[in-house]
């Protein structure tokens, strides 16, 4: 089984969107995927609500109950488990880096985002976990996205993924009714995008690209 933490301290550069199109990625393709709703906004889990399909399924809990339900998806069988996590707690921060497989970062290429990103990469200096930023909401033109890699990577210190996300429509219209841009959008950019992050993303975890066995996720299924 395999952990996946999106991580920032930050609010509001697209935790949440990342983890939702990326766990469903791995669904899509065969693999037993949770999410974990570690925000109290709960945005996921309302994303969830308006979702028909049951599967990718979201389960929102408290931070200390998070050791406790990855025993449980372990115990049927998961192969991926998504964290999101909320935005200015350090602690639960901590704790879903130090138990994941991989950290992804999600920032947007804008002043105040790398302004705020050396809080979460003193974070991840604590924890030996690969660790890497996904720019997002990356514009179509010009170089500010090549500019925003170098900061990241000179100044702040961490590693930047290769796959970045633009800013496109269908991010934000495909969760209004509980899908995510490959869903909504199968041959649109978005979707093309996503489908890199989930081909990059299991190289660095270790798991195959393939199609899986199923989604036997009943404990975790939609009541």
């Amino acid at each position: 089984m395999k952990i996946i933490s999106i991580i920032n301290q930050k609010g509001g550069v697209g935790k949440t969107t990342l983890a939702l199109n990326l766990a469903t990625a791995f669904y899509l393709h065969g693999k037993n995927t949770i999410i974990l709703d570690l925000d109290p906004q709960s945005s996921a889990s309302e994303w969830f609500d308006s979702r028909e399909n049951q599967f990718p399924p979201v389960r929102s809990i408290q931070p200390a109950r998070l050791e406790k339900t990855i025993e449980q998806a372990r115990e049927i069988d998961t192969d991926v488990i998504v964290l999101d996590t909320a935005p200015h707690t350090e602690a639960t921060a901590l704790a879903a880096a130090r138990i994941s497989d991989l950290v992804l970062v999600p920032c947007q290429p804008k002043i105040m985002d790398l302004r705020a990103m050396r809080r979460t990469a003193d974070l991840l200096k604590l924890v030996k976990v690969p660790s890497f930023v996904v720019l997002n909401g990356v514009p179509h033109q010009g170089t500010v996205a090549d500019e925003a890699a170098e900061t990241i990577e000179t100044d702040i210190g961490l590693a930047v993924a290769p796959v970045r996300l633009g800013y496109r429509i269908a991010f934000d219209r495909s969760l209004i009714t509980g899908q995510t841009a490959q869903e909504f959008e199968p041959d649109g950019k978005a979707a093309a995008e996503i489908e890199s992050l989930y081909m990059w993303a299991c190289q660095h975890v270790n798991m195959t690209a393939q199609e899986g066995a199923g989604h036997d996720q009943q404990i975790f299924a939609r009541a």
